[in-house]
Order: structure tokens, then C-alpha cells, then sequence
């Protein structure tokens, strides 16, 4: 297509910076070897991995292919709401803070591998430990799939600069292709392969912003004339992304009380949500010491400065108007940044960056595919078959996250990408309804167990009844819910439903003579 910088010097260096890519994954079999037959070796590669590494892995596991498309793409179709997503990514390792060291000292005291097996020991109660596995598992699939449709945007930059013909069959054999490897090594692997890998893909990326970042800006009248230019271009994309015919505003978010109040919920439910996904627990515990995980943590709010200059990428698209053009004429906020890439960078570097991306959805969709495997292995599978060995737990784990990848890999295929993107909608308002069960239960024992059921319950069905009649029962746009102060989060909302309903059901339960019973004590969770 005229106008993209793509030949095959881009293609050439896509495949070789690939191939070394894979060459990594499968390394890490025979990178600070463990028997890969025990499930805590394979999943958490055998919970010995440094600050700087931990440090890596978080990030991939965090920031990934789709929030390189979703955050600037937001922006784009909605202004400075978007920049909520560099406030909590802010915030979220303080979060984490306060509640990861202690899951990972419970972790390693105990063997845990999951933020489950944790919660069946804290309340004694096993219905309530299936209950926090099932809503993890639910709450990764549309997250994998969401990798996926990043993945997608890349590769359609790719090929369209290439001229392919067919670009939905070639993009869905590469998709296909590149799965097939990954769940290859995963399987050799494990958490292994993902953190090497990791490593590689978040050198890219960090590689490639930067690079964006400067050159872009330097070369198309930098980000002064991109807020000029949207004054004017800023009504085409809002008919074209939203069906809405006036210009959107990017200056600032305005100051009122319903804008403050989105904002914010939306912000602090999405940090609190981050680290109770089965990926963020899995890296956590992986950690080779309670300082390690710390340091890791503490160094996070370094990425979140590239978050808040990714974010703006969703503005610096008006500095080309061949970009915007292209945007308004896909109707599909989804390609800004690859767009963006492909239309102002020289040919070589877009195949590095696509590149980039296209392993940023891969590297997390690994160390997912893993997280809920292990949910489903010791959760689930394991709760029917007790005397399980640990040879057969971990071949279980490892074919139920290969499964998992090619089922997420399905729904894409299958579903429009609008549809994924509405299902995640509900992905983090559904995985904060373990939050009392997983957070509060690292720091008391004091809920009954019973009491929290009923209150996931309570969440679980109230945060999908809010969400369904916030968009009217239609297809899924938003997640906020107007209330009195202003719309907000519906994560937020069903979560202290949840809490008021575990309270109080926790009072009524001491009140006719129930006492609390854990099998955890105090000083092994510090």
C-alpha cells in the first residue's frame, strides 16, 4: 500500500528477530536447570528468579501487545480519560506491595503455586478455593484472546504493506503458526522460556518507544503540531471510531465531578484487579526471595513513564495525516499505533517494532496459558484426584495450558475482535470479586468462608447485572455505571457489594457461635 514503509528488508528482520525469539523460549529448558516434572519447577521455574529478572517478567506479564493498541487507541477515541491507564499502572505496584510478599512467603512456606491453594487453607474451605479458580480462569481467557488481537494489528500493518492478497488467511496461518511454537516450548520450557523471553521482548519494546517517541516528534513538527492538527482531524475519527460528529478534546480532563469520579474509580478498581489475575500470582511466587519480589515491584513505576508516552502515541497519529486517514478510513482505533509505525518510521525499524508487539502478545499469553493451567490442575482436576502424582500434575498442567492457548487462539478466530474486547469489559470486574477472599485473607481469617461465597456471589451477578443494563443489554461499551457522584467503575461498585455482603454475612455467622478455623498460622505469612 502506498504511503507504509514495509518491504522485505521489514519482513527479513520480523522473522529473524523471531526466530531468535524462539530460539529463547526453548533455551530455557536447559537455562538453570530444575526436573521439569514437578509442577513448581515447570510453572514457577522452580522459584528462583532475581529482582532484575522478576522485574522483567512483571512487566511482560502487565504490559503487553494490547496495551501497546488498546491505551493509545483509547486516547484517540476518547481523550484524556485514557491517561487513567498510566495513574494505575502508577499505583498498582504499591498495591502489590502490601499484599505479594506475603502471598509469596505463604507461597513458599506452604509450596503454593496458586492464589487458590492459599484460600482453601486460610477459610478450610474447599467450595470457596474452586470458586477463586474457576473466576481466574474466566477472567484469562478474553485476556489471552485480547494478546491475540494485538497480534493481529501488527501482522495486518505487515501484510497490507506487502500487498498480500488474502490478508485474514496469511495472518491467521501466521497467528496459527506462531502458537504451535509457543506452546512447543511452553511445554520444553515452561516459565523458563517465558522469562528469557520475556527479557527479549520488553528490550524491544523499550527499544522501540523510546525510538517513537523521539523521531516522530522530530521529524512531523513534534507533539504541538499533533494537538494542533487534532483540533481540525479530531471530528473525522470521532465519526469514524465513535459515530459521534464533533471534535474530541485532548487538552486536558475536564475538571467536573462526574469526569474525576470515572477517572478515578476506573483507575483504582483496575490496580487493585491487576495483581489478583492467575499471571500477576504466578510471576509473583516465582520470585527467589520476599526482597526480590520487593525490588521488582518497587522498580515497576519506572514502566509506567513509558505507559504514560505510549498513551500519547493515541495523540501524536495527527501528526501525519496520511495516519489519520488511514485510522478513518478502517474505522478501527485498534491499528493507530502499528499505523503510526508503519507510516513515519523507515522500513528497517518497522520490522523490529512490529515485531515488538507481536511477541508483546505472545510472551504474556504463555505465562497466562500457565497461570490457569496450574488453577485448573490443583483447583479443580486435583480436588476429584487427590493422590495425584506430581509427575502426572505436571504433564496435566502443561497439556491444559497448551489447550488453553489454542481455545483462546478459537475464540479469536471465530469472534469478532469487538467481541473480545467486550468480554474483558467484564474480565477484571469478575476476577476483583477474590479480592476479599484473596487479599483481605492474606492479612485476617476472621471471614467465614461461607460468608464470602455468598458475597462472590453477590459480585459476581451484580457486576454483570450493572455492566448488561449500563450498555442498555446491548453490546458492550462501557464499563461504568452512572450513580449519584457520577458514572463509575462497575468493578468497583460489584466489589463492595461483595465486601458489605461477606461482613455482614461474617457477623451473622460469629453471632449464632461460629469461630474461626484455619490451618495457616500468623508467622508464616511474613
Amino acid at each position: 500500500m502506498d504511503g507504509l514503509h514495509v518491504s522485505l528488508i521489514s519482513v527479513a528482520l520480523f522473522i529473524i528477530l523471531f526466530v531468535i525469539f524462539v530460539y529463547l523460549g526453548f533455551y530455557g529448558s536447559r537455562w538453570r536447570k530444575g526436573d521439569l516434572s514437578k509442577l513448581p519447577e515447570w510453572a514457577l521455574a522452580g522459584r528462583r528468579l532475581g529482582p532484575y529478572l522478576m522485574w522483567f517478567l512483571l512487566t511482560a506479564d502487565l504490559y503487553t501487545a494490547y496495551t501497546f493498541i488498546a491505551v493509545p487507541s483509547l486516547v484517540l477515541a476518547s481523550g484524556p480519560i485514557g491517561f487513567f491507564a498510566a495513574f494505575y499502572s502508577a499505583i498498582t505496584p504499591f498495591i502489590a506491595l502490601l499484599f505479594m510478599p506475603r502471598l509469596w512467603a505463604i507461597s513458599r512456606n506452604r509450596g503454593y503455586v496458586t492464589a487458590a491453594d492459599f484460600v482453601k487453607d486460610r477459610f478450610n474451605n474447599r467450595i470457596l478455593a474452586g470458586l477463586v479458580a474457576i473466576t481466574g480462569v474466566v477472567a484469562e481467557l478474553p485476556y489471552i484472546a485480547l494478546q491475540i488481537v494485538g497480534m493481529q494489528a501488527a501482522l495486518f500493518i505487515l501484510l497490507l504493506g506487502l500487498g498480500v492478497s488474502n490478508i485474514r488467511l496469511a495472518s491467521d496461518l501466521s497467528l496459527l503458526v506462531s502458537f504451535i511454537i509457543l506452546a512447543a516450548f511452553v511445554f520444553t520450557s515452561g516459565l523458563r522460556g517465558a522469562a528469557l523471553t520475556a527479557v527479549y521482548k520488553d528490550a524491544i519494546i523499550l527499544g522501540t518507544v523510546i525510538t517513537i517517541a523521539i523521531y516522530v516528534p522530530l521529524a512531523f513538527g513534534g507533539f504541538a503540531a499533533a494537538f494542533h492538527n487534532a483540533q481540525s482531524l479530531s471530528t473525522q475519527i470521532n465519526l469514524a471510531l465513535n459515530n459521534i460528529k464533533k471534535p474530541i478534546f485532548y487538552n486536558y480532563l475536564p475538571t467536573t465531578l462526574a469526569t474525576q469520579t470515572a477517572y478515578i474509580s476506573l483507575a483504582i478498581g483496575s490496580a487493585f484487579a491487576l495483581y489478583l489475575y492467575p499471571h500477576a500470582v504466578n510471576g509473583s511466587v516465582s520470585s527467589n526471595s520476599k526482597q526480590s519480589l520487593k525490588i521488582s515491584l518497587a522498580l515497576q513505576p519506572l514502566y509506567s513513564i513509558i505507559l504514560a508516552i505510549i498513551a500519547l502515541f493515541g495523540i501524536l497519529v495527527y501528526a501525519d495525516v496520511n495516519v489519520v486517514n488511514f485510522i478513518t478510513k478502517a474505522k478501527s482505533g485498534a491499528i493507530a499505533v502499528p499505523a503510526l509505525i508503519g507510516f513515519t518510521m523507515p522500513d528497517w525499524f518497522v520490522g523490529i517494532a512490529l515485531l515488538g508487539i507481536f511477541i508483546g502478545g505472545l510472551v504474556p499469553a504463555a505465562i497466562m496459558a500457565i497461570g490457569a493451567a496450574n488453577l485448573l490442575t490443583r483447583n479443580i482436576i486435583k480436588e476429584f484426584k487427590p493422590n495425584m502424582s506430581e509427575k502426572t500434575e505436571s504433564t496435566l498442567a502443561k497439556w491444559i495450558s497448551t489447550a488453553f492457548k489454542f481455545i483462546a487462539l478459537a475464540l479469536v478466530f471465530t469472534t469478532p475482535s469487538t467481541y473480545a474486547i467486550q468480554l474483558q469489559l467484564l474480565g477484571g470486574i469478575i476476577v476483583l470479586q477474590t479480592l476479599p477472599s484473596v487479599f483481605l485473607g492474606l492479612y485476617t481469617h476472621k471471614l467465614n468462608g461461607y460468608s464470602l461465597i455468598a458475597g462472590w456471589v453477590g459480585g459476581i451477578f451484580s457486576g454483570i447485572y450493572l455492566t448488561l443494563l449500563a450498555n442498555h443489554f446491548g453490546p458492550l461499551k462501557t464499563s461504568s455505571f452512572i450513580t449519584p457522584l457520577g458514572p463509575m467503575y462497575i468493578g468497583v461498585l460489584s466489589t463492595l457489594i461483595n465486601l458489605a455482603i461477606g461482613l455482614v454475612g461474617t457477623a451473622i455467622a460469629y453471632a449464632i457461635g461460629w469461630r474461626p478455623v484455619t490451618n495457616i498460622k500468623a508467622e508464616e505469612l511474613l
